[in-house]
């Protein structure tokens, strides 16, 4: 484990008028931006803080000055359209023109690294680890990773400072395979290890059958799905490709030195449950090609389990009340509904 010192860097609190002015004026300056909430819910949460209050703001001021220079934001939210709902709220505040002005494009990125915060004394002092700042008792730990998938940059003569990221025409496959393909397993490997007590993610050393069973579901199901829509599009999409990738990531997801908690991989169950995200949305995928979720099912019945036991609920009051508000998809909820139940819910 290696530490690296980054900086200056400077933080701002939002509800902080003064801050918050300063952020506005760092904004209006900058020519490359990065979002990395919890997830888009976050663009229009807080009062006068929040992020489109923000950059709004400093878009507005932007849009005066004919001499400013074009910006982008990267979107670091895991959501397939986190650019797209993050321009359509940045249009309601500016409008279209005036946004134009501004000289503004908004990037979706697909980063399938591995990391987590560490806030473990104990840990920080085994590992070496340095404090994000000192006193914090918080630690950042990040598996050695860089390639970072980004959406193709349309602004005429716009020069990236950020060098190592790879624009893609079309980045949505590649954003489906890490949600559907890399987040799904993950997802899938946690629920199954947490139902077996196990604390982290690595402990999938002891549970070999629990790795096969993930490694079939990441190859077969989504992956079988994700090489048959996208065929013929990248060779990541071939089953030689996609085997490669799996590999590789089945390995990193029980890296022992991240010390990944099974909590922490596991938290926000309804949300990893939502019809668009990870779990629902890799049985769609399969279903939608011809290929019928088993493994998938099985890891969303135990996502239901714990969190039945966190709600102090019967699972299957959460399994009737889960995707009743998705319109025009009844037949396919009835359906992803049906293989969890038979999964022994």
């Amino acid at each position: 484990i290696d530490s690296y010192s980054e900086g200056p860097v400077e933080i701002y609190n939002p509800t902080n008028p003064e801050d918050r002015r300063k952020l506005v004026d760092h904004v209006a300056r900058a020519t490359e931006i990065a979002t990395a909430l919890p997830s888009v819910d976050f663009y229009n949460k807080g009062d006068s803080g929040n992020v489109l209050g923000i950059l709004s703001d400093a878009f507005r001021i932007k849009s005066n000055q004919n001499t400013s220079a074009d910006t982008i934001i990267y979107t670091g939210e895991n959501n397939n359209h986190a650019a797209e709902i993050l321009i359509s709220g940045l249009e309601n505040r500016l409008g279209k023109k005036q946004l134009a002005a501004a000289g503004i494009q908004v990037l979706n990125t697909v980063i399938g690294k591995m990391s987590g915060i560490v806030t473990d004394e104990a840990q920080i002092r085994e590992q070496n680890l340095v404090e994000i700042a000192p006193g914090t008792c918080s630690a950042f730990l990040v598996e050695s990773f860089n390639k970072i998938l980004i959406s193709k940059i349309k602004l005429k003569g716009f020069v990236r400072g950020i060098k190592v990221f790879e624009e893609k025409e079309d980045l949505l496959p590649f954003e489906e395979a890490k949600l559907y393909g890399h987040n799904a397993a993950h997802a899938l490997l946690g629920f199954l290890l947490r139902e077996k007590g196990a604390g982290l993610m690595s402990d999938a050393g002891s549970f070999k059958n629990t790795i096969e069973f993930v490694r079939r579901a990441f190859l077969y199901e989504s992956g079988g799905a994700l090489c048959k829509k996208y065929k013929g599009l990248d060779p990541l999409f071939t089953s030689a490709g996609f085997e490669l990738y799996a590999e590789d990531l089945i390995k990193r997801m029980v890296n022992p030195y991240l010390r990944d908690s099974i909590i922490r991989v596991t938290r926000d169950i309804r949300r990893k449950l939502a019809w668009d995200d990870r779990i629902a949305g890799a049985m769609r995928l399969c279903l939608e090609n011809g290929i019928t979720p088993q493994h998938y099912a099985h890891g969303a019945a135990a996502a239901i389990r714990i969190l039945a036991q966190e709600e102090n609920v019967e699972p299957s009051i959460i399994l009737n009340t889960l995707w009743n508000d998705v319109e025009n998809n009844q037949k396919i909820v009835s359906e992803i509904k049906n293989l969890i139940n038979i999964k022994n819910l």
